[in-house]
């Protein structure tokens, strides 16, 4: 994968006759003299990092492509020789350089939604809830209401439902709630990650190649 090199972004300017415009962010043209320069060279400095990152994203898609096409190669030689594929019944694989300083790790999560008996886990945890004290199971409280807070893109927040199911709660309603989310969750899918890892010697802790921005 090669360097990042800067690709021009929509140039801000467009012209009308033989006169220079910028679209402001209603839409309207401004005669570009008419714009402070400051304003300008933001405009220029957005457009400069914009053209970095739609070519680091394209240099991503493509990696992620010739990964999946190079690991895909590599096991139809496997399958063959030898009859057999690497990976488990969920589709996990970890590929290994031989000596073992770097590694590529293909893992399938499923991808968890909620049925209708969530609306039944919740009446009944709303029960349980209401027999409690105001000031007691604080903590619980707070995971509850973090759980069926829907988030920002209108979903309920997964991993605190999860949590709930971690609860070890002995009242008999809590136990049918947790019932009823466990019958609600079901498969609509899966996706598949690519993980990369090295590390210094073979008794060194192993190391994430990070191609997250938010984690470089």
């Amino acid at each position: 994968m090669q360097a990042a090199t800067e690709t021009a972004a929509p140039p801000g300017t467009v012209m009308v006759g033989d006169k220079a415009y910028m679209h402001d962010a209603k839409g309207h043209l401004v005669p570009i003299e008419a714009i402070k320069p400051a304003d300008k060279l933001e405009d220029e400095t957005v457009r400069k990092i914009i053209g970095f990152a739609l070519d680091l994203s394209a240099q991503i898609g493509r990696f992620k492509e010739h990964t999946f096409a190079d690991l895909s190669s590599f096991e139809a030689l496997l399958a063959q020789d030898y009859g057999a594929t690497k990976g488990g019944a969920k589709g996990n694989k970890t590929f290994l350089t031989f000596d073992g300083l770097m590694k590529v790790s293909v893992q399938v999560a499923d991808l968890i939604d909620f049925g209708a008996q969530l609306q039944v886990a919740k009446g009944l945890i709303d029960e349980c809830l209401t027999e409690w004290s105001a000031d007691s199971r604080t903590e619980i409280r707070s995971i509850i209401s973090r759980a069926f807070n829907v988030d920002k893109e209108g979903q309920i927040n997964r991993a605190e439902i999860f949590m709930l199911l971690r609860l070890d709660i002995e009242d008999e309603r809590w136990k049918r709630a947790m019932d009823a989310i466990r019958d609600a969750m079901r498969v609509i899918g899966s996706k598949t990650y690519v993980r990369c890892h090295q590390r210094a010697s073979q008794d060194a802790p192993w190391e994430a190649i990070t191609i997250d921005l938010a984690k470089a």
